[in-house]
């Protein structure tokens, strides 16, 4: 990262970790600049289990997790929530066989059980555009839930297309294609446990999923 810090919803600046300026696992042609440390990401996680425990409270709190890159958030999600809990996720393609988002969902996993009747929290890696969460959004209420509400780790709002509230954001981020913590390149990086930006040398990086 260059520039001025970076700095979450708080206003807080982030921390890049140590071990990710030191570290570029292999398998990948690129750089990784740090952006935001595990520490950090730690205790974000914390921060948003709390608010929202303290908001469902007394209720069964449903979330739906978006594959593949929201596993790992709503894995550590999950574990911070002092509510009675049930997972499920949804894996949805904006792609088919093109580069660029084609503006509407094709469901490639859906949910395994009926969400009607439910207070609902889908659970995402990273906002961007606003096309694939409006449209799962618009899907998920056509399927009658109590309530639907909306947690993401990360917002981009530079490449935002479509408007979407966010009822939940962990941090705002710069216009950079990011990597780790569940989000790839290329099916690489998920494991990292921060979040980095990724600079090819290649000029060949693809937008991310038009989220």
């Amino acid at each position: 990262m260059t520039g001025s810090k970076q700095r979450d919803r708080q206003g807080k600046p982030l921390k890049p970790s140590a071990a990710a300026s030191a570290t570029v696992p292999p398998g990948g042609a690129s750089r990784l600049v740090p952006l935001i440390a595990e520490t950090t990401i730690k205790q974000k996680v914390e921060e948003l289990g709390h608010r929202i425990s303290q908001d469902y409270r007394g209720m069964h709190l449903h979330l739906v997790s978006l594959l593949k890159g929201a596993w790992v958030f709503t894995a550590d999600l999950a574990r911070q929530l002092q509510l009675e809990t049930s997972v499920d996720f949804m894996e949805v393609s904006s792609y088919a066989a093109a580069a660029r988002s084609s503006g509407r969902i094709d469901i490639v996993q859906d949910l395994q059980a009926s969400v009607r009747g439910l207070h609902v929290l889908v659970v995402e890696d990273i906002c961007d555009t606003g096309l694939t969460l409006n449209r799962v959004c618009r899907e998920l209420r056509r399927r009658e839930p109590e309530s639907l509400k909306v947690v993401s780790l990360l917002d981009k709002p530079a490449r935002r297309v479509e408007p979407i509230s966010l009822d939940y954001v962990g941090f705002d981020i710069p216009d950079k294609f990011v990597v780790g913590y569940g989000l790839d390149y290329r099916q690489k990086f998920r494991n990292l446990p921060w979040i980095s930006a990724i600079a090819p040398h290649a000029t060949d990086l693809p937008d991310r999923k038009g989220t």
